[in-house]
């Protein structure tokens, strides 16, 4: 697109400051974003951002099982591959054009370059894309996975964060924290414990056998896990 032109209606190209939309200008690319369309698959290498302008991305996470659920959309208010400028480079979930029409996109290369104007910035941005990871990730772990699966793995997350095993917390605020009655959060401990797994007792969880417990939880406590070491390898996760 050359300078002289108007961009295309993004509403985050049209927000920036006219000297950004001047310098963005020759590098952004109208192009066709017909429906089906992969523009990154999980754990792929993005080549390019997406800025939608009539078309509609589907931000799916899909399950080692095959499994699939959508956790965004992103259509003309905002942009597709956010890894590449938060210094990921990949992501676990899958883009697919869910609705045809037209976009703008930038090469790798040239939106790493903006953000280099803002080196300050890079950590901040690589934190929010693993906590976007975390977010995603228990959403679909909610949705597919047993309860059993899923406490193992809030319990697992939730030890990466303090020191030593113990939790101090009830059965009803874990059930609140994932949305589930209490007496099914009750019978997840349960099992649990009768494995040997954990201890129980009146608002204290004790980790007796975290690989144990590792190995019973699903996948997702692992996608979260590698993504933290990944993007933030000095920050225990």
């Amino acid at each position: 697109m050359s300078p002289s032109e108007k961009p295309p209606e993004n509403h985050l190209i049209a927000a920036l400051p006219a000297a950004d939309q001047q310098r963005w200008a020759p590098e952004l690319e109208v192009v066709d974003m017909p429906l089906g369309e992969v523009l990154y698959e999980s754990g792929g290498v993005q080549t390019h951002v997406y800025f939608p302008i009539t078309a509609i991305v589907s931000l799916l996470y899909v399950m080692e099982s095959g499994a699939s659920a959508e956790i965004a959309v992103v259509g003309n208010e905002g942009v597709v591959g956010i890894a590449l400028f938060m210094g990921g480079e990949s992501t676990p979930s899958r883009a697919v054009v869910q609705s045809a029409g037209r976009g703008l996109r930038m090469s790798a290369k040239h939106i790493q370059q903006e953000f280099k104007r803002m080196p300050v910035l890079h950590l901040l941005l690589r934190y929010t894309q693993a906590l976007i990871t975390q977010m995603a990730q228990n959403a679909v772990c909610n949705r597919h996975h047993s309860l059993d699966k899923q406490l193992c793995r809030w319990l697992l997350l939730s030890l990466d964060r303090l020191k030593g095993n113990d939790l101090l917390m009830t059965q009803e605020l874990i059930a609140n924290m994932l949305g589930v009655r209490r007496e099914g959060v009750t019978e997840a401990a349960l099992n649990l414990q009768q494995a040997g797994l954990i201890r129980y007792s009146r608002g204290r969880i004790s980790v007796l056998d975290r690989p144990g417990l590792e190995a019973r939880a699903c996948e997702c406590y692992g996608v979260v896990k590698r993504e933290y070491d990944r993007l933030l390898p000095d920050v225990k996760a």
